[in-house]
């Protein structure tokens, strides 16, 4: 729950926008694999990079920001050489709502996204309601082997701070 906690502290950083949810997210990696601790490799928040943006794209594309040598500070003990490809393969993403699998914008949903990136597990703070459109990234994960884990809880405040300024 304490990266689901921070991911809400991303979400709240989102501007309201009518028709969008704010939605915070934490990319997390455990590398090498037996490592004793997840590090943190990303935040990202909705619409915090130009381009009408989402939480879980803006996490990805900060961690593709990561210089080899970023990598290695955040895991020392790992071998060379390191690229974000091979620290994505053992990460998890924690997310305030389901990852969207239609964008109404037209860009890349989020879910084919995390699916891209080769991300093991999504950690779901709410499923994301119809608001705006049926989203099916949940099941898109799943069929594509991402592990999804529905984190109890947290619920209603995810909700909450999703449709921050639409109330």
């Amino acid at each position: 729950m304490d990266f689901l906690r921070l991911a809400l502290d991303e979400a709240r950083k989102c501007t309201p926008a009518p028709t969008a949810f704010c939605v915070g997210c934490v990319l997390t990696a455990t590398y090498p694999p037996d490592a004793a601790q997840p590090v943190i490799l990303a935040r990202g928040y909705s619409r915090e990079l130009p381009g009408n943006t989402h939480a879980e794209a803006n996490a990805l594309t900060k961690a593709r920001q990561l210089s080899e040598a970023e990598l290695l500070e955040l895991f020392p003990d790992a071998s060379h050489p390191l690229t974000i490809d091979t620290i994505l393969s053992h990460a998890d993403i924690y997310t305030t709502m389901e990852p969207c699998s239609i964008r109404t914008s037209g860009l890349a949903a989020c879910a084919d996204a995390v699916i891209a990136a080769g991300l093991k597990r999504c950690f779901i703070g709410v499923g994301e309601p119809d608001d705006f459109v049926h989203c099916e990234g949940a099941r898109k994960l799943k069929e594509a082997g991402v592990e999804v884990i529905w984190l109890e809880g947290m619920e209603k405040e995810c909700l909450e701070v999703a449709r921050m300024g639409r109330e």
